[in-house]
């Protein structure tokens, strides 16, 4: 684990060359915090949960902020590696250990909503999820750190020394539009198990399941039911693996119920398994925290000043009209596809998000404003794991009156309900 923690809190103490930003901190608390509440808020107030398909809420700013962020402390962190192969090295062993916590704590393992229990069929573990894609942005900008900077004895200029950076992003970009809209999606099937299933690892004779038919033959098409992120998921991972509940589910056209419950009337596809970390999606995902790391190139070459701050805005108001130019084109804001006009709003949003923090806390001195938000980001991955893994609601629902049902959880709940 104290290989894994500086991920999320990944950047230098104070040494005299490097001070530590504490607007970072700041901002990596502020993606806790929005965690937090959409997390257990979104339930309540819909509005701020996950968009279910195209669109934008509050909830689908969550994870490029955390890439943005992670983006930015990688700049601080390898700002010179002099030993490329043993950094290398260093950065991939992160990565493994974050992704397989990731596994550990949303691959399913973890009970404690309805039941306190543990364990996780292993023929339907979710294998993707936040962690793992933290992980993939993090390793693909560590190594466009590493290698792909031009280091010489003489500072040759920020645009000069990344620009290599720029051609691996567009080069990712390139890849993901031609897979997205040039594979062609065939006509696909899944089993929808029958009663007796639930969410705990039932032997597979416990339950009858139904086959389903999706109808597709189609290319570049990026609805829910055949866009070729899912297909290249289905393939790849197999449909066990991936998210059961997609939050497209909660479209007018699967008319799922209050309980959570999809019609058998709904559409086929309303059924199916979706994951929005999936892995085409990961490779603009990446690009996020690319476009983070050249906002860190900014702080690790100007420092705290104001020429980094306007280069900041300059830089986001760049990235909003190449998302205005791509509105205009017909591109759709897409968080489960991490579209490209999503990738490029988001990031805007994030870089305007952090100049401001930058200007309060760094540059003014206004630290003692955001003191709770920067304690959060220097433990954002404790705080992670208490959250993702229902911890806090384990411990709550464990102390009841008389019965189990008379939790603390319960009537907690039922006094937001209530009112």
């Amino acid at each position: 684990m104290a290989e894994i923690v500086p991920l999320l809190d990944l950047q230098p103490e104070g040494d005299g060359r490097l001070p530590r930003v504490c607007s970072l901190d700041v901002f990596r608390g502020i993606c806790v915090f929005l965690m937090i509440v959409v997390d257990y808020g979104g339930s309540v107030f819909p509005i701020i949960a996950h968009s279910p398909w195209n669109g934008l809420h509050l909830a689908d700013f969550v994870m490029p902020f955390f890439l943005f962020v992670v983006g930015i402390s990688i700049a601080l962190v390898y700002k010179k590696a002099p030993n490329r192969p043993e950094a290398t090295w260093k950065a991939v062993g992160r990565a493994a250990k974050l992704f397989l916590l990731g596994i550990l704590l949303q691959g399913g393992f973890l009970h404690g909503l309805n039941s306190l229990t543990y364990g996780v069929d292993l023929e339907r573990i979710r294998l993707l999820g936040i962690l793992q894609r933290i992980s993939i942005g993090y390793i693909v900008g560590a190594l466009c750190e590493i290698w792909l900077s031009r280091r010489t004895r003489r500072e040759v200029g920020i645009l000069k020394s990344y620009y290599l950076h720029w051609f691996a992003a567009f080069a990712i970009i390139a890849v993901y539009l031609g897979l997205l809209y040039g594979l062609y999606v065939p006509d696909w099937q899944f089993f929808v198990p029958g009663e007796g299933y639930s969410d705990l690892p039932l032997d597979a004779h416990e339950y009858t399941a139904s086959r389903m038919q999706v109808k597709c033959s189609v290319r570049g098409d990026v609805g829910p039911a055949c866009n070729s992120a899912g297909m290249i998921d289905r393939f790849v991972l197999g449909i066990n693996h991936l998210y059961a509940k997609p939050v497209y589910k909660n479209l007018k056209e699967c008319n799922i119920s209050s309980d959570k419950v999809v019609p058998e009337s709904a559409p086929s596809w309303c059924h199916a398994p979706f994951d929005p970390e999936g892995l085409l999606s990961s490779l603009t995902a990446a690009v996020t925290c690319l476009i983070g790391l050249q906002y860190g190139h900014v702080l690790a070459h100007l420092q705290v000043s104001l020429p980094a701050c306007f280069l900041f805005t300059l830089s986001s108001l760049t990235i909003i009209v190449c998302r205005a130019t791509l509105h205009i084109s017909g591109f759709p804001i897409n968080k489960p596809l991490y579209s490209i006009s999503y990738m490029l709003i988001t990031s805007a949003t994030a870089g305007i998000t952090f100049c401001a923090l930058y200007l309060l806390v760094d540059i003014y001195g206004y630290r003692w404003l955001t003191l709770p938000l920067e304690w959060m980001g220097k433990h954002a991955l404790s705080i992670f794991i208490i959250v993702s893994s229902n911890l806090a609601v384990i411990v709550i629902q464990g102390f009841y009156w008389k019965s189990p049902e008379n939790n603390l959880m319960n009537c907690i709940v039922s006094l937001f309900v209530h009112r």
